[in-house]
């Protein structure tokens, strides 16, 4: 499938995007990439994996600032303890695949883990405890990076975008079924930017004080109410339904109820839910809540008429390609994947199909440097540009002229 040329091809796309999304069932699948955004070589958003892979197994040298003191390294640092032990079981870091992908890594620690863990012999119960320290320490760098950075400081580069994807999404025609987005992200751009919008949302919890999950609220549909008297109701537009695949970084554990699952807004620690890369990701989506909202992610996009798109998605989940590549023997089912046309690996496998109902899109951007498969030139180029957002605009200039100002808030005025 050829790159799509800038200036030629666009407006073909953009038409072709346009019309898939008016299919009766249309879901989103959002992949690392999207929460990724990299503005004059700085990131505001969060690193995808190769780069967060490369920081991690860069372990630091003693490092010093100009009053020549310390530099102290974060707790989640490699040590040369860490890598001298790694390099003793055979695993070397440096050059390696592990410096690429942290998700390889994270699959020798637990298999390691495993094995130790059914041994009884001394040696092995020792080592048993440093691989689960630097099981920990992965944990900690992953949660790190998912909750600090440029994003949280006051750069709102990638919410912004987040709220321009659900302003365009939430005009889809209110006689279809209310759009779904899938995400492997643990992040919480998506809930923000929707919450910042006032679009109401179903993310499988319930409650108010006490957010526990429950996937009942998948079914669950929002309407308003047009005559009191004869009891006449009509759905509400602006509805999405959420489905965080991986977990998040708000959930938490208990143990009360049947869905011991808790929605936790700020979490000050690492989640205990969350599904970290693992090798076992296949057998912790067999218990709940994963269970659950992997059967909604199939029940979704196996139905007649239904079209799936994915951005910054690099399909290395197998669990998820499964539940995909079962879509593909519906007739009726069309897959569109924003993503380079030079990938190797199962999207390379997609391209190879030649496919008619699987569009691949991507090339060079709009501007030097931009790529027709980045979520900004996505969301600003090719989903629809819908009339209501120059509404949006003039709302928003309105609040900003009239609105008051925080210090006039302050002052009481």
């Amino acid at each position: 499938m050829p790159p799509l040329i800038w200036g030629k091809d666009e407006e073909q796309v953009r038409k072709a995007v346009g019309e898939a999304l008016n299919a009766r069932n249309v879901a989103f699948l959002l992949g690392a990439g999207c929460s990724s955004m990299r503005v004059k070589g700085k990131e505001c958003g969060i690193p995808t994996m190769a780069p967060l892979a490369k920081t991690f197994c860069a372990h630091p040298t003693i490092e010093f600032d100009e009053n020549l003191d310390l530099v102290e390294p974060p707790k989640w640092a490699l040590v040369a303890d860490d890598v001298e032990f790694l390099g003793r079981l055979g695993a070397k870091l440096k050059g390696t695949e592990y410096e690429k992908n942290l998700e390889r890594l994270m699959e020798l620690l637990h298999s390691l883990r495993f094995v130790f863990a059914r041994s009884d012999i001394a040696e092995h119960v020792e080592r048993k405890a440093k691989i689960e320290g630097l099981i920990a320490k992965v944990q900690n760098f992953l949660w790190e990076h998912r909750t600090d950075g440029a994003f949280a400081h006051g750069d709102g580069s990638v919410l912004a975008l987040y709220e321009s994807f659900y302003r365009k999404l939430v005009m889809r025609d209110r006689s279809l079924p209310r759009p779904w987005v899938f995400t492997t992200n643990y992040d919480l751009f998506n809930e923000r930017a929707m919450d910042r919008l006032g679009v109401p949302y179903a993310n499988g919890f319930s409650g108010v004080v006490e957010r526990r999950f429950n996937p009942a609220t998948f079914r669950y549909a929002l309407a308003e109410q047009l005559d009191l008297s004869n009891r006449k109701w009509t759905a509400v537009d602006s509805f999405i339904y959420l489905c965080k695949l991986h977990g998040s970084i708000s959930w938490t554990e208990d143990d009360h109820g049947l869905f011991p699952i808790r929605e936790t807004v700020p979490q000050d620690v690492p989640g205990k839910v969350m599904i970290y890369p693992t090798p076992a990701k296949q057998n912790s989506s067999l218990g709940s809540p994963y269970a659950d909202l992997f059967r909604e992610f199939q029940s979704r996009i196996v139905r007649e008429q239904s079209v799936l798109i994915t951005a910054g998605f690099a399909f290395g989940d197998e669990h998820l390609n499964n539940i995909i590549y079962q879509a593909l023997t519906i007739p009726t089912f069309r897959l569109i994947v924003f993503a380079d046309p030079d990938s190797t690996g199962e999207i390379a496998k997609l391209i190879a199909l030649k496919d008619p109902r699987i569009w691949i899109i991507g090339g060079d951007g709009p501007v030097e440097g931009s790529r027709a498969h980045y979520f900004d030139t996505i969301v600003e180029h090719f989903l629809p540009q819908r009339p209501p957002e120059r509404i949006d605009d003039a709302v928003r200039l309105v609040l900003e002229t009239f609105g008051r100002k925080s210090g006039e808030v302050e002052n009481g005025i």
